[in-house]
C-alpha cells in the first residue's frame, strides 16, 4: 500500500521531530539571579550553583557549618563548596552566576549544559553582606528538583526572603571584621563555634555605615522582605544522532520533491 506523497512527507516530519524530542534530555539551562532587596540594603555575592542527583548536603540547620560553608559565608568564596559538591557527586555540574557582588536592583545570568537524567536537583550558596557570616542556600539536597523524569523543567523560580537568610554561626558579630564595610577587615575573625541558624535582624546593626559600593547602609528589611530570586529557563539540545536523523529526513524530502518535479 502506498501513501500519498504529501502524507509520506507529513509522517516523515513527525518522525523527525519526535526523534529530536526524544533526545531532549540534554538542555541548556539559563539561570538568572536578581537582587530584590531595598535600595541601599544588602548585597549578595556571586551565586555558586550545583546540579546533581540530590546527594550533596551542604549544611544542616542546627549543625556546625563545615569548611566549605564557612568560606562561602565569611568571605563570599564558594570554591570549596563547589569542590565538595563535585567530590560527592561525580556527574555534577557546578559553576558560578555573576562576576561581582550583586547590588539591589541588579541581575546576572549564566547558562549551563545539563543532562536532566543525571542533574535534576539544584543547590546554591552565596554570602549576603554586610555581615560576618551570613548567606543564602538550601539545607536539603533534594529541596529543589528542577526536572521531572521526562526532562521537563518543573521549577521556574526560587525566591529568598529576609527570613530565609542563614547565619553560619562560625564568626562572632564584629563590625571591624565584617565584609563590605569601609575600614573593616573581612580576613580577621573571632570564632563563634555555634551552629547554622536563621538570622536577618543583625543587618540593622550596620545601619549608617559606609559600604564598599559607596552608599550608606540601611537594612530596611522585615522577615517578609523579598531579597533574592533565581529564575530558570531551559532550551532542549538535540543530540548528534537526532541531528543526523533530521538531516537524513530533510534530504529524503528533497529527493521526493525533485522526483515529483522530474515527473511533471
Amino acid at each position: 500500500m502506498k501513501f500519498p506523497t504529501s502524507l509520506n512527507k507529513t509522517l516523515l516530519c513527525a518522525a523527525i521531530f519526535s526523534a529530536t524530542g526524544a533526545q531532549a534530555a540534554i538542555v541548556d539551562l539559563t539561570v538568572t539571579v536578581h537582587n530584590l532587596a531595598p535600595v541601599n540594603s544588602v548585597v549578595v555575592a556571586p551565586l555558586s550553583v550545583g546540579f546533581g542527583q540530590g546527594v550533596f548536603d551542604g549544611f544542616d540547620i542546627g549543625g556546625a557549618a563545615n569548611a566549605s560553608i564557612v568560606k562561602a559565608a565569611e568571605l563570599g568564596n564558594g570554591n570549596l563548596w563547589r569542590d565538595a559538591f563535585s567530590g560527592t557527586d561525580a556527574g555534577a555540574v557546578v559553576g558560578v552566576v555573576g562576576g561581582a557582588p550583586l547590588a539591589a536592583g541588579l541581575s546576572a545570568t549564566q547558562t549551563f549544559r545539563i543532562d536532566t537524567s543525571l542533574n535534576s536537583y539544584f543547590s546554591f550558596v552565596a554570602m549576603v553582606v554586610p555581615s560576618n557570616d551570613f548567606f543564602i542556600g538550601n539545607d536539603s539536597a533534594t529541596a529543589f528538583k528542577l526536572f521531572d523524569g521526562a526532562g521537563n523543567l518543573q521549577i521556574s523560580s526560587i525566591g529568598q526572603k529576609a527570613r530565609d537568610i542563614w547565619d553560619a554561626g562560625s564568626e562572632e558579630f564584629n563590625v571591624a571584621n565584617a565584609a563590605f564595610i569601609v575600614g573593616s577587615n573581612a580576613l580577621a575573625r573571632d570564632a563563634q563555634n555555634s551552629v547554622v541558624a536563621r538570622n536577618f535582624g543583625e543587618f540593622a546593626a550596620y545601619n549608617g555605615l559606609s559600604t564598599a559600593y559607596g552608599y550608606t547602609f540601611n537594612s530596611a528589611l522585615s522577615g517578609g522582605s523579598d531579597v533574592y530570586r533565581i529564575d530558570f529557563s531551559a532550551q532542549p539540545v538535540p543530540e548528534p544522532q537526532a541531528y543526523a536523523l533530521m538531516l537524513a529526513g530533510l534530504a529524503a524530502m528533497g529527493a521526493v520533491v525533485r522526483r515529483r518535479r522530474s515527473a511533471v
